[in-house]
Protein backbone atom coordinates (compact mmCIF):
# COMPACT_ATOMS: atom_id res chain seq x y z
CA UNK A 1 0.00 0.00 0.00
CA UNK A 2 1.38 3.40 -0.94
CA UNK A 3 1.59 6.34 1.47
CA UNK A 4 -1.07 8.11 -0.59
CA UNK A 5 -3.53 5.24 -0.09
CA UNK A 6 -2.93 4.70 3.63
CA UNK A 7 -6.08 5.36 5.67
CA UNK A 8 -8.18 6.07 2.58
CA UNK A 9 -10.94 3.95 1.13
CA UNK A 10 -12.01 3.83 -2.48
CA UNK A 11 -15.30 5.63 -3.00
CA UNK A 12 -17.51 3.46 -5.21
CA UNK A 13 -19.22 4.97 -8.21
CA UNK A 14 -22.87 5.76 -7.60
CA UNK A 15 -25.65 6.96 -9.88
CA UNK A 16 -28.78 8.83 -8.86
CA UNK A 17 -31.99 6.83 -8.58
CA UNK A 18 -35.53 7.55 -7.46
CA UNK A 19 -35.89 7.72 -3.64
CA UNK A 20 -37.68 4.85 -1.90
CA UNK A 21 -41.41 5.50 -1.76
CA UNK A 22 -42.36 5.22 1.90
CA UNK A 23 -44.94 7.33 3.76
CA UNK A 24 -43.82 10.21 5.93
CA UNK A 25 -47.12 12.02 6.57
CA UNK A 26 -49.43 11.05 9.40
CA UNK A 27 -52.34 8.72 8.66
CA UNK A 28 -55.68 10.26 9.59
CA UNK A 29 -58.60 8.26 11.04
CA UNK A 30 -61.10 7.00 8.48
CA UNK A 31 -64.23 8.22 10.25
CA UNK A 32 -63.59 8.60 14.00
CA UNK A 33 -63.94 12.27 14.94
CA UNK A 34 -64.72 12.65 18.66
CA UNK A 35 -65.13 15.79 20.67
CA UNK A 36 -61.82 16.77 22.28
CA UNK A 37 -61.02 18.68 25.45
CA UNK A 38 -57.78 20.62 25.94
CA UNK A 39 -56.49 20.94 29.52
CA UNK A 40 -53.72 23.52 29.75
CA UNK A 41 -53.58 26.46 27.35
CA UNK A 42 -49.92 27.53 27.49
CA UNK A 43 -47.81 28.77 24.59
CA UNK A 44 -47.23 25.43 22.88
CA UNK A 45 -50.97 24.72 22.62
CA UNK A 46 -51.28 27.23 19.80
CA UNK A 47 -49.50 24.59 17.68
CA UNK A 48 -51.82 21.86 19.01
CA UNK A 49 -54.96 23.81 18.13
CA UNK A 50 -53.62 24.95 14.76
CA UNK A 51 -53.03 21.31 13.86
CA UNK A 52 -56.44 20.18 15.15
CA UNK A 53 -58.20 22.90 13.20
CA UNK A 54 -56.28 21.87 10.08
CA UNK A 55 -57.47 18.27 10.65
CA UNK A 56 -61.06 19.38 11.08
CA UNK A 57 -61.25 18.08 14.66
CA UNK A 58 -63.90 19.22 17.13
CA UNK A 59 -62.29 20.83 20.19
CA UNK A 60 -65.28 21.31 22.45
CA UNK A 61 -63.64 22.58 25.64
CA UNK A 62 -60.50 24.49 26.63
CA UNK A 63 -59.38 24.62 30.26
CA UNK A 64 -56.66 26.56 32.04
CA UNK A 65 -56.26 27.72 35.64
CA UNK A 66 -55.79 31.17 34.10
CA UNK A 67 -59.11 31.38 32.31
CA UNK A 68 -57.90 34.35 30.27
CA UNK A 69 -55.47 32.05 28.46
CA UNK A 70 -58.24 29.54 27.75
CA UNK A 71 -60.39 32.35 26.38
CA UNK A 72 -57.58 33.57 24.12
CA UNK A 73 -57.15 30.10 22.65
CA UNK A 74 -60.90 29.75 22.14
CA UNK A 75 -61.20 33.12 20.42
CA UNK A 76 -58.30 32.38 18.07
CA UNK A 77 -59.04 28.77 17.15
CA UNK A 78 -62.40 27.40 18.33
CA UNK A 79 -64.94 30.19 19.01
CA UNK A 80 -67.68 27.73 20.00
CA UNK A 81 -65.62 25.85 22.59
CA UNK A 82 -66.49 25.96 26.28
CA UNK A 83 -63.86 27.64 28.46
CA UNK A 84 -63.29 26.84 32.10
CA UNK A 85 -60.68 27.03 34.84
CA UNK A 86 -61.79 23.70 36.39
CA UNK A 87 -60.61 20.55 34.59
CA UNK A 88 -63.50 18.57 36.12
CA UNK A 89 -65.85 20.55 33.88
CA UNK A 90 -64.09 18.92 30.94
CA UNK A 91 -64.01 15.41 32.43
CA UNK A 92 -67.66 15.60 33.45
CA UNK A 93 -68.80 16.09 29.87
CA UNK A 94 -69.90 12.70 28.54
CA UNK A 95 -69.67 13.90 24.93
CA UNK A 96 -65.90 14.52 25.25
CA UNK A 97 -64.06 11.26 24.56
CA UNK A 98 -60.46 12.47 24.17
CA UNK A 99 -58.46 14.95 26.23
CA UNK A 100 -55.15 16.60 25.38
CA UNK A 101 -53.40 17.36 28.68
CA UNK A 102 -50.72 19.97 28.02
CA UNK A 103 -49.70 21.19 31.47
CA UNK A 104 -46.28 20.99 33.15
CA UNK A 105 -45.24 17.51 34.42
CA UNK A 106 -45.87 17.97 38.16
CA UNK A 107 -49.62 18.70 38.05
CA UNK A 108 -50.13 16.56 34.94
CA UNK A 109 -49.87 13.18 36.71
CA UNK A 110 -53.02 13.79 38.73
CA UNK A 111 -54.84 15.21 35.69
CA UNK A 112 -53.97 12.16 33.57
CA UNK A 113 -55.00 9.81 36.38
CA UNK A 114 -58.40 11.49 36.79
CA UNK A 115 -58.97 11.63 33.03
CA UNK A 116 -58.25 7.90 32.65
CA UNK A 117 -60.53 7.08 35.57
CA UNK A 118 -63.22 9.16 33.82
CA UNK A 119 -62.68 6.80 30.84
CA UNK A 120 -61.23 9.47 28.57
CA UNK A 121 -58.54 8.66 26.03
CA UNK A 122 -55.51 10.83 26.82
CA UNK A 123 -52.75 12.54 24.85
CA UNK A 124 -50.18 13.64 27.43
CA UNK A 125 -47.64 16.40 26.89
CA UNK A 126 -43.97 15.41 27.07
CA UNK A 127 -41.99 14.57 29.12
CA UNK A 128 -44.68 12.08 30.15
CA UNK A 129 -43.57 11.54 33.78
CA UNK A 130 -40.57 12.17 36.01
CA UNK A 131 -40.76 8.72 37.64
CA UNK A 132 -41.08 5.58 35.52
CA UNK A 133 -43.04 3.69 38.17
CA UNK A 134 -45.67 6.44 38.16
CA UNK A 135 -45.74 6.12 34.37
CA UNK A 136 -46.24 2.36 34.61
CA UNK A 137 -49.10 2.90 37.02
CA UNK A 138 -50.78 5.31 34.60
CA UNK A 139 -50.37 2.73 31.82
CA UNK A 140 -52.06 0.15 34.06
CA UNK A 141 -54.87 2.60 34.86
CA UNK A 142 -55.49 3.16 31.15
CA UNK A 143 -55.76 -0.59 30.53
CA UNK A 144 -58.05 -1.09 33.52
CA UNK A 145 -60.41 1.56 32.16
CA UNK A 146 -60.28 0.42 28.55
CA UNK A 147 -58.83 3.65 27.16
CA UNK A 148 -55.72 4.66 25.21
CA UNK A 149 -52.83 6.69 26.66
CA UNK A 150 -50.39 8.34 24.25
CA UNK A 151 -47.59 10.91 24.58
CA UNK A 152 -47.10 14.03 22.47
CA UNK A 153 -43.62 13.07 21.20
CA UNK A 154 -44.31 14.99 18.01
CA UNK A 155 -40.77 14.66 16.61
CA UNK A 156 -41.70 11.17 15.39
CA UNK A 157 -43.87 12.87 12.75
CA UNK A 158 -41.32 15.42 11.59
CA UNK A 159 -41.29 14.46 7.89
CA UNK A 160 -37.58 13.61 7.71
CA UNK A 161 -37.58 11.57 10.93
CA UNK A 162 -40.75 9.70 10.01
CA UNK A 163 -39.27 8.88 6.61
CA UNK A 164 -35.98 7.69 8.15
CA UNK A 165 -37.84 5.38 10.54
CA UNK A 166 -39.85 3.89 7.66
CA UNK A 167 -36.64 3.15 5.71
CA UNK A 168 -34.97 1.58 8.75
CA UNK A 169 -38.01 -0.60 9.49
CA UNK A 170 -38.13 -1.69 5.84
CA UNK A 171 -34.51 -2.87 6.04
CA UNK A 172 -33.35 -0.54 3.25
CA UNK A 173 -29.93 -0.12 4.92
CA UNK A 174 -29.81 -3.50 6.68
CA UNK A 175 -28.92 -3.59 10.37
CA UNK A 176 -28.18 -0.19 11.90
CA UNK A 177 -24.56 0.13 13.05
CA UNK A 178 -24.51 3.79 14.09
CA UNK A 179 -26.71 6.85 14.45
CA UNK A 180 -25.15 10.32 14.60
CA UNK A 181 -27.05 13.50 15.37
CA UNK A 182 -25.12 16.78 15.17
CA UNK A 183 -27.03 19.97 15.86
CA UNK A 184 -25.92 23.59 15.97
CA UNK A 185 -28.75 26.06 16.61
CA UNK A 186 -29.65 29.13 18.67
CA UNK A 187 -31.59 28.42 21.88
CA UNK A 188 -30.82 31.80 23.44
CA UNK A 189 -34.49 32.79 23.26
CA UNK A 190 -34.89 30.95 26.58
CA UNK A 191 -32.99 33.72 28.44
CA UNK A 192 -35.25 35.32 31.03
CA UNK A 193 -37.96 32.65 30.64
CA UNK A 194 -38.83 29.84 33.08
CA UNK A 195 -36.83 27.51 30.80
CA UNK A 196 -33.63 29.20 31.94
CA UNK A 197 -34.17 27.76 35.41
CA UNK A 198 -33.97 24.17 34.10
CA UNK A 199 -30.32 23.17 34.58
CA UNK A 200 -30.43 20.30 32.08
CA UNK A 201 -32.56 22.26 29.62
CA UNK A 202 -30.85 20.67 26.61
CA UNK A 203 -30.85 17.03 27.78
CA UNK A 204 -34.25 17.21 29.47
CA UNK A 205 -36.62 19.57 27.67
CA UNK A 206 -35.00 19.54 24.21
CA UNK A 207 -33.19 16.24 23.70
CA UNK A 208 -36.12 14.20 25.03
CA UNK A 209 -37.35 14.34 21.43
CA UNK A 210 -34.11 12.78 20.18
CA UNK A 211 -34.11 10.09 22.85
CA UNK A 212 -37.61 9.22 21.63
CA UNK A 213 -36.58 9.25 17.96
CA UNK A 214 -33.61 6.99 18.76
CA UNK A 215 -36.02 4.64 20.55
CA UNK A 216 -38.20 4.56 17.42
CA UNK A 217 -35.21 3.91 15.15
CA UNK A 218 -33.89 1.19 17.47
CA UNK A 219 -37.28 -0.42 17.99
CA UNK A 220 -36.96 -3.73 19.82
CA UNK A 221 -33.34 -3.12 20.82
CA UNK A 222 -32.22 -2.51 24.42
CA UNK A 223 -29.62 0.13 25.29
CA UNK A 224 -27.14 -1.14 27.86
CA UNK A 225 -24.98 1.95 28.52
CA UNK A 226 -25.36 5.74 28.33
CA UNK A 227 -22.64 8.35 28.81
CA UNK A 228 -23.32 12.10 28.69
CA UNK A 229 -21.39 15.30 29.21
CA UNK A 230 -22.55 18.92 29.37
CA UNK A 231 -20.71 22.23 29.51
CA UNK A 232 -20.98 26.00 29.25
CA UNK A 233 -20.03 27.50 25.88
CA UNK A 234 -17.59 30.39 25.60
CA UNK A 235 -19.52 33.65 25.74
CA UNK A 236 -22.71 31.96 26.96
CA UNK A 237 -24.89 34.20 29.14
CA UNK A 238 -27.86 31.92 29.99
CA UNK A 239 -27.70 29.65 33.03
CA UNK A 240 -28.09 26.08 31.67
CA UNK A 241 -25.18 24.31 29.95
CA UNK A 242 -25.75 24.76 26.22
CA UNK A 243 -23.16 22.20 25.11
CA UNK A 244 -24.12 18.55 25.44
CA UNK A 245 -23.06 15.19 24.04
CA UNK A 246 -24.45 11.70 24.61
CA UNK A 247 -23.24 8.22 23.65
CA UNK A 248 -25.76 5.37 23.80
CA UNK A 249 -24.50 1.82 23.34
CA UNK A 250 -26.65 -1.01 21.99
CA UNK A 251 -25.37 -4.43 21.00
CA UNK A 252 -23.87 -3.86 17.55
CA UNK A 253 -24.91 -0.20 17.39
CA UNK A 254 -23.63 3.07 18.82
CA UNK A 255 -25.68 6.27 18.94
CA UNK A 256 -23.92 9.64 19.26
CA UNK A 257 -25.78 12.88 19.92
CA UNK A 258 -24.02 16.26 19.81
CA UNK A 259 -25.72 19.57 20.69
CA UNK A 260 -24.49 23.18 20.57
CA UNK A 261 -27.36 25.55 21.35
CA UNK A 262 -25.39 28.81 21.03
CA UNK A 263 -24.93 29.00 17.25
CA UNK A 264 -26.42 32.11 15.63
CA UNK A 265 -24.62 31.85 12.27
CA UNK A 266 -24.17 28.78 10.10
CA UNK A 267 -26.72 26.62 11.86
CA UNK A 268 -27.10 22.99 10.81
CA UNK A 269 -29.10 19.93 11.80
CA UNK A 270 -27.66 16.63 10.57
CA UNK A 271 -28.71 13.02 11.21
CA UNK A 272 -26.69 10.11 9.79
CA UNK A 273 -27.81 6.50 10.07
CA UNK A 274 -25.30 3.89 8.88
CA UNK A 275 -26.24 0.28 8.28
CA UNK A 276 -24.80 -2.94 6.94
CA UNK A 277 -26.35 -2.26 3.51
CA UNK A 278 -26.29 1.51 3.18
CA UNK A 279 -26.42 4.95 4.74
CA UNK A 280 -29.14 7.55 5.34
CA UNK A 281 -28.36 11.25 5.79
CA UNK A 282 -30.79 14.00 6.68
CA UNK A 283 -29.27 17.46 6.34
CA UNK A 284 -30.55 21.02 6.59
CA UNK A 285 -30.18 24.37 8.33
CA UNK A 286 -32.93 23.53 10.82
CA UNK A 287 -35.58 21.10 11.94
CA UNK A 288 -38.17 22.35 9.46
CA UNK A 289 -35.90 22.32 6.40
CA UNK A 290 -34.39 18.91 5.71
CA UNK A 291 -33.37 16.76 2.75
CA UNK A 292 -32.74 13.03 3.11
CA UNK A 293 -30.04 11.26 1.10
CA UNK A 294 -30.23 7.49 0.65
CA UNK A 295 -27.08 5.53 -0.27
CA UNK A 296 -27.47 1.84 -1.17
CA UNK A 297 -26.08 -0.54 -3.77
CA UNK A 298 -28.99 0.50 -5.99
CA UNK A 299 -27.56 4.02 -6.15
CA UNK A 300 -27.90 7.46 -4.57
CA UNK A 301 -31.27 9.15 -3.99
CA UNK A 302 -32.45 12.47 -2.59
CA UNK A 303 -35.80 13.08 -0.94
CA UNK A 304 -37.38 16.49 -0.29
CA UNK A 305 -40.48 16.89 1.85
CA UNK A 306 -43.76 18.73 1.99
CA UNK A 307 -44.64 19.99 5.45
CA UNK A 308 -42.47 20.43 8.52
CA UNK A 309 -42.06 19.35 12.13
CA UNK A 310 -44.21 21.97 13.82
CA UNK A 311 -47.19 21.42 11.58
CA UNK A 312 -46.98 17.71 10.83
CA UNK A 313 -45.68 16.71 14.26
CA UNK A 314 -48.73 17.93 16.14
CA UNK A 315 -51.04 16.47 13.52
CA UNK A 316 -49.24 13.14 13.87
CA UNK A 317 -49.50 12.62 17.61
CA UNK A 318 -53.25 13.23 17.79
CA UNK A 319 -53.98 11.48 14.48
CA UNK A 320 -52.15 8.37 15.65
CA UNK A 321 -54.09 8.30 18.92
CA UNK A 322 -57.40 8.65 17.06
CA UNK A 323 -56.43 5.91 14.59
CA UNK A 324 -55.47 3.62 17.48
CA UNK A 325 -58.86 4.20 19.12
CA UNK A 326 -60.65 3.61 15.80
CA UNK A 327 -58.68 0.41 15.10
CA UNK A 328 -58.59 -0.76 18.75
CA UNK A 329 -54.79 -1.08 18.95
CA UNK A 330 -51.95 0.54 20.84
CA UNK A 331 -50.75 3.85 19.33
CA UNK A 332 -47.17 4.14 18.03
CA UNK A 333 -46.66 6.91 20.59
CA UNK A 334 -48.13 4.86 23.45
CA UNK A 335 -47.08 5.82 26.96
CA UNK A 336 -45.74 2.29 27.52
CA UNK A 337 -43.29 2.79 24.64
CA UNK A 338 -42.37 6.30 25.77
CA UNK A 339 -41.08 4.94 29.08
CA UNK A 340 -38.11 3.51 27.13
CA UNK A 341 -37.35 6.97 25.74
CA UNK A 342 -37.54 8.51 29.21
CA UNK A 343 -35.15 5.87 30.54
CA UNK A 344 -32.52 7.07 28.05
CA UNK A 345 -33.17 10.69 29.01
CA UNK A 346 -32.92 10.01 32.75
CA UNK A 347 -29.74 7.96 32.25
CA UNK A 348 -28.12 10.76 30.24
CA UNK A 349 -28.91 13.34 32.90
CA UNK A 350 -27.66 11.06 35.69
CA UNK A 351 -24.49 10.36 33.70
CA UNK A 352 -23.84 14.06 33.16
CA UNK A 353 -24.32 14.67 36.89
CA UNK A 354 -22.01 11.84 37.97
CA UNK A 355 -19.45 12.01 35.18
CA UNK A 356 -19.73 8.26 34.55
CA UNK A 357 -21.59 5.90 32.26
CA UNK A 358 -24.97 4.67 33.44
CA UNK A 359 -27.05 1.60 32.69
CA UNK A 360 -30.52 2.82 31.66
CA UNK A 361 -32.16 0.14 33.83
CA UNK A 362 -30.63 1.88 36.87
CA UNK A 363 -32.32 5.20 36.09
CA UNK A 364 -36.01 5.06 36.91
CA UNK A 365 -36.66 8.67 37.89
CA UNK A 366 -35.40 12.19 37.32
CA UNK A 367 -33.37 13.09 40.42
Amino acid sequence: MSDEEYGLSKIPDSHEVEPPDYPYRATLPKSYSPKIGLIGAGGITAHHLKAYRRMGLDVAAICDTQIERASERRDEFYPDAMVTSDYQDVLNREDIEVVDIATHPEPRVSLVQHALEAKKHVLSQKPFVLDLEIGRQLVRTAKQNGVKLAVNQNGRWAPHFHYLVQLIEAGIIGDVTSIDVCMQWDHMWTAGTPFEEIHHLILYDFAVHWFDIVTAMMDGKIAWRVFASVGMAAGQTVKPPFLASVIIDYEGTQVRLSFNATVALGQEDRTIVCGTKGTLRSIGPGLNDQEVQVWTEAGFAKKAFDGNWFDDGFVGTMAELLCAIEENREPWNAASSNLKSLQLCFAAIESANRGEAMGPAQCTKLL
